[in-house]
């Protein structure tokens, strides 16, 4: 059968033997009318009162916006919120690029993220995690850390988060608490975010929101300066908007993330030989980083020995920026990587990614589709391939004629999982 996978902006088709598995969302249609739908939602919002009679005119207010890495519409949902709030001057307004440990986007890119009005007539600034003279200490975390958050947004009078919710590989899910925490905190607070014990613990994952550490951390630090008014939405294959969520920040984010915990997980019988993922295609497949996301939504329903097959453009490189690359160097095997990141005395922003990684390829082999050079890939201790099909047909010599296969042709917007009492290594 042929199939297409989300791939950089244009995807990619492959043929697949007849008995693989096809794993999707169900593919919900875009609104019929998204701006007069969100216009609608910053109207009646859920636990708020609506947006406008919310700010005052003299007010400063501070715009939350997920970074170039992420699919939010900024520039549907952005230019909407001043619309709506136009009885405030434009002066009064900050937009901040939550990137939390990624780099700054370019005036390019946020004309890309934002439209050319927006970046001509708003101040917009990147988050610097490492600037102390940018960040605010505003206490101590129950989870053992400093908490600092930028200064522009605690200082000003009216705060607004906005994103996009989906299932995400150890919050549970995006968007909400997340575009605020690690989105715009400061460097200590992110590494204890992502420390080895949190990262590591099996109620870290997929799609669960109870007792969850990384989502309880993450509403924790936003308690202490909260949003005042959360605009998220869903989006389908296309990058389109399905519903949106806006108002009061934990129940409307509660009630998004029910939302598309219904559309996005897939239950499977048993596990698979073989998995081929993509990482959803532009913007999130831009780098090996983001990758690691695919591979993790594969590594759900692969058998312990299979293989995962991961398609990601990788048109930005493992990056070149951030650890990511580095602490690949400081160990030989998967292992020894777990081993170095759980040590508590272990302290080195990216290592989460690694970690998450180095936890699926202890799993199973992982094989990387991409524009990246062999070098890169095996660099990073996967293996590369440059021809899917082929690969299929090299791993039949392992697993036999009765290979099982499953597709996530959209990567992590789909979230498969096998029910069982297996503890996962």
């Amino acid at each position: 059968m042929k199939t297409d996978l989300l791939y950089g902006k244009r995807g990619i088709s492959i043929e697949l033997p007849d008995n693989a598995f096809l794993i999707e969302p169900k593919n919900l249609p875009k609104l019929d009318d998204e701006k007069d739908a969100i216009r609608q939602a910053l109207r009646n919002p859920i636990g708020a009162a609506s947006l406008k009679e919310s700010v005052k005119s003299t007010d400063t207010v501070s715009i939350v916006i997920s970074d170039i890495t992420r699919p939010t519409p900024n520039h549907i949902l952005v230019p909407l919120l001043i619309e709506e709030l136009n009885h405030v001057p434009l002066e009064n307004f900050v937009i901040i690029n939550g990137t939390g440990t990624h780099r700054d986007q370019t005036r390019e890119e946020f004309v890309q993220m934002l439209g050319e009005w927006v970046v001509d007539n708003i101040r917009i600034i990147n988050n610097q995690c490492h600037d102390k003279d940018t960040l605010v200490n505003l206490g101590k975390s129950k989870f053992g850390c400093d908490v600092y958050l930028n200064k522009e947004y605690v200082e000003s009078d009216f705060r607004i988060v906005t994103g996009f919710i989906e299932p995400h590989f150890f919050a549970g899910f995006s968007g909400g608490p997340k575009g605020i925490m690690p989105g715009i905190a400061g460097i200590e607070t992110i590494l204890t975010f992502h420390n080895a014990r949190m990262i590591g613990d099996p109620l870290s994952t997929w799609g669960n929101m109870e007792n969850n550490p990384v989502q309880d951390m993450t509403r924790e630090i936003n308690s202490l300066c909260k949003p005042d008014f959360m605009l998220n939405v869903t989006l389908n294959r296309e990058k389109e908007i399905t519903n949106v969520f806006a108002g009061e920040l934990y129940e409307a984010h509660d009630i998004g993330c029910a939302f598309a915990k219904e559309h996005a997980m897939f239950h499977c019988e048993e596990r698979f030989d073989v998995v081929i993922t993509s990482n959803s295609g532009y913007p999130l497949d831009q780098n090996l980083y983001q990758a690691v996301k695919g591979m993790s939504a594969a590594h759900k329903i692969v058998k312990e020995g299979g293989s995962i097959i991961v398609a990601s453009e990788c048109s930005d490189g493992l990056p070149d920026h951030g650890n990511y690359a580095k602490i690949f160097k400081m160990a030989d095997n998967p292992q020894e990587l777990l081993d170095m990141i759980n040590n508590p005395e272990f302290k080195m922003f990216d290592q989460w990614q690694v970690q998450k990684q180095a936890v699926i390829q202890v799993w199973a082999d992982v094989y990387v589709y991409s524009k990246l050079s062999d070098h890169q890939v095996k660099n990073t201790m996967l293996k590369p391939t440059h021809d899917i099909e082929q690969t299929i047909e090299d791993l039949k010599k392992k697993y036999g004629d009765s290979m099982t296969i499953a597709v996530l042709p959209l990567g992590p917007l789909t979230i498969p999982y096998v029910e069982e009492k297996v503890s996962m290594k």
